[in-house]
């Protein structure tokens, strides 16, 4: 159901239609996997009774990733143990209220990998996110339980959050089409963080009219009287049928770039990754600081080993990656000085098993993103079919969450 097909209910019946949807697209196990929170059906319905008409997201239900406060809820953040260290929520975080100002109804909040420190969507706490449509696959992370949310028909939006991808590789998994938006701003500014300087929020819907409609109403769209100019950059590493599939979806919109654009490029991009692990390792621990040690026991081991990381960096390290942030931040400024849009293939593979949850699959998985992720910018994220029918996706990249290329591109890739 998109949002107008929503909207065609009652308020009571959309809560209700909701509520079954978990029942049945969802195991016992899934839900405690996919949910962190779930509004009361009665509590639902009076929440899109509430909305203003004549609001842009009214009659639309919608979650939350369990990084930004709702009021009265305790925030895990895919966690055991936040609320312990940090009081429930007195406000809604900004995103969240903006949403309810705007017309849309919280139904709930969504888990997701633990701190958000993960592109698996795995969590030992509360269950493995799985894809609906392919059990034993996942739906990727760390904004797995919204992923799920969405491409399982149980709602039509969902907020996420993404640091190293954490839009784009759940919404090319899941064949959902997803925004990023940019560090620092306010709709992520109160939120749980992981790296400040590169979380960033964003949200998945199945359609591009859908995901049209909710950045029209929290970002606003704009128009150019030309079209737009972009490129396509082909990345190493991908398995065949990936990279097939995104040259393919990528000539609906851009030729493939130029040698000495991809040459210059792909030289900027190959220390990201590492420069990535290294810069947000730093300010991740620095987040944690407060409580690392104590509860370092109920941390997901994985997770705990990349915020104690921080402790094995040396100088050399550290020196490497902020130069390496600097050259790669210069070349998309030169960038973007020619072109309006780069679009490249966000994941190299289809949705992994967990078997294939590998650190050599993490590390191919955010060689992809981090180029972006280092540079703060927004990244509209459009899916692409695969053979098998499973999925990857586009990154399409702005200089600007309002650039006049987002909505053309939609538009592009709308039925």
């Amino acid at each position: 159901m998109n949002f107008g097909e929503w909207r065609q209910l009652s308020p009571s019946a959309a809560a209700r239609e909701l509520h079954a949807r978990i029942q049945t697209r969802l195991s016992l196990s899934q839900q405690r996997a996919v949910i962190a929170w779930l509004e009361s059906e009665d509590g639902l319905a009076a929440r899109l009774a509430a909305a203003p008409v004549a609001a842009p997201l009214a009659g639309v239900p919608y979650f939350a990733k369990d990084l930004f406060d709702v009021a009265g809820v305790p925030t895990f953040a895919g966690s055991t143990f936040l609320p312990e260290v940090r009081p429930t929520p007195k406000l809604d975080s900004t995103l969240v209220a903006a949403l309810r100002a705007k017309g849309a109804a919280l139904a709930g909040k969504t888990q997701l990998h633990e701190f958000a420190y993960g592109i698996t969507g795995e969590n030992p706490h509360y269950g493995d996110c799985e894809h609906p449509r392919f059990p034993g696959r996942t739906t990727g992370g760390s904004s797995s339980g919204s992923a799920a949310i969405v491409a399982a028909g149980i709602a039509p939006l969902a907020l996420a959050s993404d640091t190293g991808g954490s839009v784009r590789v759940p919404a090319a998994f899941c064949g959902l089409y997803g925004f990023r938006l940019t560090p620092r701003d306010r709709w992520i500014s109160d939120a749980f963080p992981l790296s400040p300087s590169c979380d960033t929020a964003g949200w998945f819907t199945t359609n591009a009219a859908d995901l049209r409609e909710t950045i029209g109403a929290l970002v606003g769209l704009r128009t150019s009287g030309r079209k737009p100019h972009g490129c396509y950059l082909a990345l190493p590493d991908l398995d065949p049928d990936v990279a097939i599939a995104c040259v393919a979806a990528a000539e609906k919109i851009a030729p493939a770039a130029e040698p000495i654009v991809q040459s210059d490029l792909l030289h900027a991009f190959a220390p990201a990754l590492e420069a990535y692990n290294v810069l947000v390792a730093r300010e991740a621990w620095e987040v944690h600081l407060p409580w690392a040690d104590r509860f370092r026991d109920r941390y997901d081991p994985a997770v705990w080993q990349r915020l104690s990381r921080v402790h094995t960096l040396t100088t050399g390290q550290i020196d490497a990656a902020e130069i390496a942030l600097t050259v790669l931040r210069l070349r998309w400024t030169q960038f973007f000085l020619t072109y309006d849009f780069l679009v490249m293939p966000a994941t190299p593979c289809p949705a992994l098993t967990k078997a294939e949850c590998t650190l050599a699959n993490r590390s191919r998985l955010l060689a992809l993103t981090t180029p972006v992720s280092l540079a703060g910018l927004p990244v509209l994220s459009v899916p692409v079919p695969l053979p098998s029918g499973l999925s990857t996706g586009l990154q399409i990249v702005v200089n600007h969450p309002q650039s006049p290329a987002v909505n053309w591109a939609l538009q592009q890739f709308s039925p």
